[in-house]
C-alpha cells in the first residue's frame, strides 16, 4: 500500500489551536494545477496512508493533493484525555489549521467515514468560504441507528485495553470494510497503522452528537456522496440521506465495493473524483 510510485511529498507538522502536532503531506500537481486542490481526510483508526491510491493516481496528478493524520492517529500527537476528541471545536480548528498551514487554496474536502463528522464540525465553526466542495465517502453525518451496519460491536471492542481483544476486533473490523478481501500486503499495512491508535483515543471518539441536517440543508457548494453498495459498516442509506438533504448534491454508488471504495475500486473512484473536481468552476 505504501509503495505508490508517486513523487515524494512535502511533509510538514501542523500546529493545531489546542497545541497538538499533526502530520501532513502535500503532493504538488504535475504542471500548473487545472482544478481545485484536494484534501483527503481518513476515518476512525486509520491514517493518511489509506489514500495512497489517490495521491499516486495519474487521474488526479493534475491537481494538488494533501493528506493528514488527524489527532490520535498515524504520526500525529496522541493525547489520551478524551476531551481532545469529544469537543467539536477541536476537530474544526485542526482542519482549519491544516488548510491554512499547508497553503491549500479552497480545497475540495474528501472525507471517509468518521471524517464526515469532522467536515461538519468544520462547516459549523468556519462555514464553507474556504473550500470548493465536499466528497463524503461513506461519510458519517448522523447517529441514527438506521444509517449503520453490523460493526459497532467490533469498533467498541477496538477500544479494549486487553491486547488480544483489541487486535482481534481490529482485524475483524478491517475485514468488514471490504466486500472482497484486500491483498495480504495491503491488509498488513492497514492493520499496522490501525494498531498505532491507542485504545483510549478510539474510546474518546465515541458518543459525540451528530445533528447536522440543518447545516447540510443550507450548504451552497458542490457535494458528492460516494458509497459502496455492499458497505456493512455504514449503511448506503447514509449517502442517500446526504444526497437528499444537501441541495444539488450528487450520489454515486459503487456496486462491488464495501466501506472503502477508494481502496477496493480505486480507478473508478479516482475517475469519479476527477469528474467532480473538473466540474467545479473557479470562484
Amino acid at each position: 500500500m505504501s509503495d505508490t510510485g508517486a513523487p515524494a511529498p512535502q511533509t510538514l507538522s501542523v500546529t493545531t489551536p489546542d497545541g497538538l502536532s499533526v502530520a501532513a503531506s502535500v503532493w504538488e500537481a504535475e504542471g500548473p494545477p487545472t482544478g481545485p486542490d484536494l484534501l483527503f481526510i481518513h476515518g476512525f483508526s486509520q491514517c493518511g496512508l489509506c489514500w495512497d491510491a489517490q495521491v499516486a493516481s495519474p487521474q488526479l496528478a493534475h491537481l494538488r493533493r494533501a493528506t493528514y493524520d488527524f489527532r490520535g492517529h498515524g504520526a500525529s500527537d496522541k493525547p489520551l484525555d478524551a476531551a481532545f476528541y469529544q469537543e467539536a471545536g477541536r476537530w474544526a480548528g485542526e482542519l482549519a489549521a491544516v488548510i491554512a498551514q499547508t497553503g491549500l487554496r479552497r480545497p475540495v474536502l474528501v472525507g471517509w467515514s468518521y471524517a464526515g463528522r469532522i467536515i461538519c464540525d468544520y462547516l459549523a465553526a468556519h462555514g464553507a468560504g474556504d473550500i470548493s466542495g465536499i466528497v463524503f465517502v461513506a461519510g458519517v453525518v448522523s447517529n441514527e441507528k438506521r444509517f449503520f451496519g453490523t460493526c459497532n460491536r467490533l469498533m467498541r471492542q477496538m477500544c479494549s485495553p486487553d491486547t488480544a481483544t483489541n487486535v482481534a476486533a481490529t482485524r475483524a473490523f478491517l475485514r468488514s470494510c471490504f466486500a472482497r478481501a484486500p491483498e495480504r500486503d495491503a491488509f498488513e499495512t492497514l492493520l499496522g497503522f490501525n494498531m498505532m491508535v491507542p485504545a483510549e483515543v478510539r474510546a474518546g471518539m465515541f458518543g459525540r452528537p451528530a445533528d447536522f441536517d440543518g447545516l447540510l440543508a443550507g450548504l451552497d457548494l458542490p457535494v458528492l456522496a460516494v458509497q459502496g453498495a455492499r458497505d456493512i459498516v455504514v449503511a448506503p442509506a447514509m449517502a442517500e440521506h446526504i444526497a437528499a438533504t444537501v441541495p444539488g448534491a450528487r450520489l454515486e454508488m459503487f456496486a462491488e465495493a464495501g466501506h472503502a471504495p477508494f481502496l477496493e475500486t480505486p480507478e473508478a473512484f479516482n475517475a469519479a473524483l476527477a469528474r467532480f473536481a473538473a466540474a467545479i468552476a473557479p470562484r
